[in-house]
């Protein structure tokens, strides 16, 4: 088995070369049949190679949405995940492409789309056919690999749980405290192909890294609040040693004036888009109960300002009074309206005026409620490290975790983002955005079951108080 391992990357790069060959020959085809005679600009200009810059461009299309999306993590993500991403990348780029052709043939929008739209067909067959075959082969190939949990001083069920739900790519065999003698747990680790580390001692997680690092074995760590910070670090070389530098500073003046010119060129083009979408919203809200259309509340953004946040209401009137809670499951407090609007995040449209005005960004952290925020800040003291930027309408945290993650994990997503900010972050974000607007687990509301990490530490400090 491990000595397949080291072929992993090589197998799945050869499937992920396979469907990029693919379709690009389908689109090849499409083109000479159906549209290269029709640009004549474009072949008289450039000659054949004009026809070769148009199919390596979506080729290249191609690669790069698959990329940001994910249709090549066939062994990584769900196989419905993959499916998804690949069906979207497939739209997007045959979407775009339609465009380009319509551009060069100088054809009105819809006159020649009809091979476009068969092609999309075709193309939506063979990624079926080829996700499924190349999951079918991925697991034949590499099955569940075996592990061994090491836990500290909490419960380690809730991250057993979250990894259960993998069980086509993770099986975790059995747990054992930290607290073990160092022979004890060498002897386990040596029976297994991986290790998963969590809530551990410094001193002790080290030993176990140089130990597996020595005998070849996969780890895997959750990662502490510094260990974010040390993963972002900048390493330096002033004298003949190794230096990490952390800077502690949040993002720098250039990168805060590039981010509020991006965020009032896209906020005003995104107003303007979504008008007609949010009239028809505003006007099904008074119809559905005659009550206001906006719900406006207090929320924290950076530095721990507090702003008006304005959102669509998706929930009955008398609950805007009420004690401010997370939307469970099934809850009755939210319209017929509300659910739909809820479902496909437009009841969050109205934010692009906090981010015109200034409030929030168009990427950020989530706008905390701040008597929520002092709640968990009361557990988590470095929950305020999320207030170095401004909120944002969407962000590493909304993209990567779900409503209900709790809040110290999505602590830990907000400072990835922040520690490791960049332009071009911001950008894969918001397209990342569309991929999970129709995704129904980004919208779910916490079970009846479900703690918050705040809830879960409080009995867990209590119960350390009163023992």
């Amino acid at each position: 088995m491990e000595k397949r391992e080291q072929y992993k990357r090589l197998i799945m790069g050869f499937c992920s070369a396979v469907i990029l060959f693919l379709l690009t020959i389908i689109f090849a085809y499409v083109w000479y049949h159906n549209y290269a005679g029709n640009s004549a600009v474009l072949l008289k200009i450039f000659w054949r190679r004009g026809n070769y810059v148009v199919i390596i461009l979506y080729a290249l299309m191609l690669f790069l949405f698959y990329r940001l999306y994910g249709g090549f993590k066939v062994g990584y993500l769900r196989v419905f995940e993959v499916l998804y991403s690949q069906i979207l990348s497939v739209l997007c780029v045959n979407a775009v492409t339609y465009l380009q052709l319509c551009l060069i043939g100088h054809w009105r929008f819809l006159s020649h789309i009809g091979p476009i739209l068969a092609m999309t067909g075709v193309d939506l067959a063979v990624v079926v056919v080829w996700v499924f075959l190349t999951r079918w082969v991925y697991l034949k190939i590499y099955p569940p690999r075996k592990l061994l949990l090491i836990y500290g001083n909490y419960n380690p069920d809730e991250l057993i749980r979250k990894i259960g739900t993998r069980e086509d790519k993770y099986a975790i065999q059995e747990k054992i405290s930290f607290e073990e003698d160092m022979d004890i747990l060498k002897e386990k680790i040596l029976q297994y192909r991986g290790v998963v580390m969590t809530d551990i001692p410094s001193s002790v997680r080290n030993m176990i890294l140089k130990f597996c690092f020595d005998q070849n074995i996969r780890c895997y760590s959750v990662p502490k609040i510094s260990d974010i910070m040390i993963m972002s670090s900048q390493n330096i070389h002033l004298f003949n040693t190794s230096l990490l530098l952390f800077r502690n500073r949040g993002l720098t003046i250039e990168q805060q004036i590039l981010k509020r010119l991006f965020d009032i060129v896209v906020s005003l083009i995104a107003i303007v888009i979504a008008s007609p979408f949010m009239l028809i919203i505003a006007a099904s809200i008074k119809l559905c109960d005659h009550g206001p259309v906006f719900f406006k509340q207090d929320r924290l953004t950076q530095d721990g300002r507090v702003f008006k946040v304005i959102k669509f209401r998706s929930m009955r009137v008398e609950t805007e009074k009420a004690e401010y809670h997370l939307t469970r499951k099934h809850d009755e407090r939210v319209t017929p309206v509300g659910k739909v609007i809820r479902n496909i995040h437009f009841d969050e449209l109205p934010q692009l005026f906090n981010i015109l005005k200034g409030d929030m960004s168009l990427v950020g952290p989530r706008p905390e409620c701040p008597k929520t925020a002092e709640e968990y800040q009361e557990i988590i003291p470095e929950f305020n490290f999320r207030l170095k930027v401004k909120a944002g309408l969407t962000g590493y945290a909304q993209v990567y975790g779900k409503y209900n993650t709790t809040p110290y994990d999505k602590l830990k997503l907000d400072l990835i983002y922040i520690e490791n900010y960049s332009f071009l972050l911001d950008i894969k974000l918001i397209l990342l955005t569309f991929k999970i607007l129709f995704q129904k687990e980004n919208t779910e509301g916490v079970e009846s079951w479900q703690t918050t990490a705040v809830k879960e530490n409080k009995i867990k400090k209590d119960e350390k108080n009163n023992g």
